[in-house]
């Protein structure tokens, strides 16, 4: 709750204990922020999560801007993420790697779901995203000369080889059906994390941790 208090959102009210009210008085005279006193019960009745022992705030959404990646910067695009723990997860991810813009088809899990929330563990106040129709977006990110966009396949050429650029996009794909072939249009290089044992798949997370990962051991080289 301190992480959403310490951001950008506009906290609309806050219902916390006496105790979690005088600690964070800070932060929520800094907004200006309504605060309502109630109980661990009463907090514990009113949230969906388990950790709603302290304070729940009610916080109002973002606008829906538009989002690019800079010359030099690394920009996430997610085509049809649908599992919320996947999302949250990669918004993690994102945040350990000092990934800012995340570009979201309008099929990928919405951002505000509780469980994405929950498994971003803060994380999602510290990143920005937008959802819409991708392929427009990288049509005319596309036009640009220094344009790259790197997606994840599974005959792509080996991740710990690949000689990454100082920024571009990194487009991850539908957990089952990978990227969409309308999108997969767009990628200027196929990238794969190569398999030595014997599992079927990787978790979209934990292959974009190690895609991350990896273009920024490149980069720091």
């Amino acid at each position: 709750m301190q992480e959403v208090l310490a951001a950008d959102f506009t906290v609309e009210l806050l219902l916390a204990t006496e105790a979690f009210h005088k600690e964070n008085s800070r932060l929520t005279d800094r907004q200006r922020t309504p605060v309502e006193i109630a109980t661990v019960a009463e907090l514990v009745r009113a949230g969906t999560l388990e950790s709603n022992n302290a304070a729940i705030a009610v916080v109002r959404t973002k606008e829906n801007r538009p989002l690019v990646a800079e010359p030099g910067e690394i920009a996430l695009v997610l085509d049809d993420i649908r599992d919320p723990g996947n999302l949250g997860t990669i918004l993690r991810i994102a945040d350990w790697y000092g990934v800012r813009k995340i570009l979201c088809s309008d099929t990928t899990a919405d951002v505000y779901n509780p469980k994405v929330i929950s498994a971003s563990k803060g994380s999602f106040t510290r990143v920005a995203w937008w959802y819409g129709d991708i392929q427009p977006v990288l049509k005319a990110a596309a036009g640009q000369a220094d344009f790259a966009a790197y997606g994840a396949f599974l005959d792509g050429d080996d991740v710990h080889s690949l000689p990454f650029g100082r920024g571009g996009y990194l487009i991850m794909g539908n957990e089952s059906n990978g990227i969409r072939p309308e999108v997969g249009q767009f990628v200027t290089k196929r990238v794969t994390i190569p398999r030595f044992g014997d599992a079927e798949s990787l978790n979209v997370g934990i292959a974009t941790a190690v895609l991350l990962d990896n273009w920024r051991r490149v980069l720091n080289q």
